[in-house]
């Protein structure tokens, strides 16, 4: 082994049920995407709440309210401001908060925006101070102040802007500082999806995909996805795949079983870094507690894949649980490996950790 190599590390887009997304996979998506609320499955209350915001816009005859999604990736917020634009019959401008490093960045966009248009900026949560502090004044009053010159002889010349509609999507709500949250006129906060309803997407996507699917076919996968959309049409396909060697073509639960056991994701949707972290946690520290450092080393992985890749949906699977004395295996992390805790083998039913009572 050369010891000068880097270690191999994982990062969300190696990984299949990561639910970040590259840019083939988002041209993918987009022959995927619903295109009316109608369409849309799951996040009744959004979808619901949205509808009533738009249908009331278009009776005014004006432009609709600014709208902040917020939620975990993969669960729609880019679809929707699709949607708000065809609902709305308007053109959509598509940009990011890491896009816009200046004031200068963002004064370009607006100015080019046309009556009524929608901006979906999405990650609105990385944008640069400036050009934070510049929408506000756009998003307020339609207008924006360009400043010519430098020095004490710069002056701001007041830029007047048509109305349009600003489509903020952020994956971290609670990086946005209040001034900015609250200079949106509706908010909805997109939810994980249930099984039945990711059964659902699956059943369309299949269609469209023109893939066999049988009803125990969806369930397996949904049960696999994460309570992610992107993450469970990400799958079909892979089981699409499999299908198409190894089988006749139909996807069945027996099939999709197979196919996902190939690409290592198993009944509760872990793949191999998140069964490498229950593994290590398990079997090496008796279940914890141990810290992030020593974990990470224990995996072979950097201490922020672990924290910010793999921790996340364990912990919210009840997988796994963060304490200030360190990382802690819950119980239901030993019946899925099916392993034995170490209390319970040595006939100690009562201790309740690993150096505690």
């Amino acid at each position: 082994m050369n010891w000068d190599d880097e270690a191999p590390t994982t990062t969300p887009g190696d990984r299949l049920v990561g639910a970040a997304a590259d840019r083939e996979e988002q041209a993918v998506e987009a022959a995927l995407r619903p295109k009316d609320l109608e369409e849309f499955v799951g996040q009744e209350r959004v979808r619901e709440q949205l509808d009533l915001v738009l249908k009331a816009a278009r009776q005014r005859n004006a432009t609709a309210d600014h709208v902040l999604l917020s939620g975990a990736p993969g669960l729609g917020k880019t679809t929707l401001s699709m949607i708000i634009a065809a609902e709305m019959g308007a053109p959509i401008r598509i940009t990011s908060g890491p896009a816009i490093q200046h004031a200068g960045d963002l004064a370009a966009i607006l100015s080019s925006l046309t009556e009524g248009e929608v901006l979906f900026l999405d990650e609105i949560h990385r944008m640069s101070r400036p050009a934070e502090e510049m929408l506000y004044m756009a998003m307020e009053d339609f207008r924006v102040d360009v400043i010519v010159g430098k020095g004490p002889g710069a002056t701001a010349i007041p830029l007047e802007l048509p109305p349009f509609t600003l489509v903020g999507a952020t994956t971290r709500a609670g990086l946005l500082p209040p001034p900015l949250r609250d200079r949106f006129g509706f908010t909805g906060h997109m939810e994980f999806y249930a099984p039945a309803e990711l059964e659902r997407v699956i059943h369309r996507s299949a269609r469209l995909l023109d893939v066999g699917i049988d009803a125990d076919g969806a369930a397996e996968i949904a049960g696999r996805s994460r309570g992610t959309p992107r993450i469970a049409n990400r799958l079909l396909r892979r089981v699409r795949d499999y299908a198409q060697v190894k089988a006749d073509g139909l996807v069945t639960r027996e099939v999709a079983a197979q196919a996902l056991a190939v690409y290592e994701v198993d009944t509760r949707g872990l793949d191999r870094l998140d069964r490498a972290v229950l593994t290590a946690l398990l079997k090496l520290f008796g279940g914890g507690p141990v810290g992030l450092s020593t974990l990470a080393v224990a995996v072979g992985e950097e201490r922020e894949t672990v924290e910010e890749v793999a921790e996340p949906f364990l912990v919210r699977e009840g997988l796994l649980a963060r304490t200030p004395r360190g990382r802690i295996a819950t119980p239901a992390a030993w019946n899925h490996l099916g392993l034995v805790p170490p209390q319970q083998a040595a006939g100690a039913p009562g201790q309740q950790g690993l150096f505690g009572g």
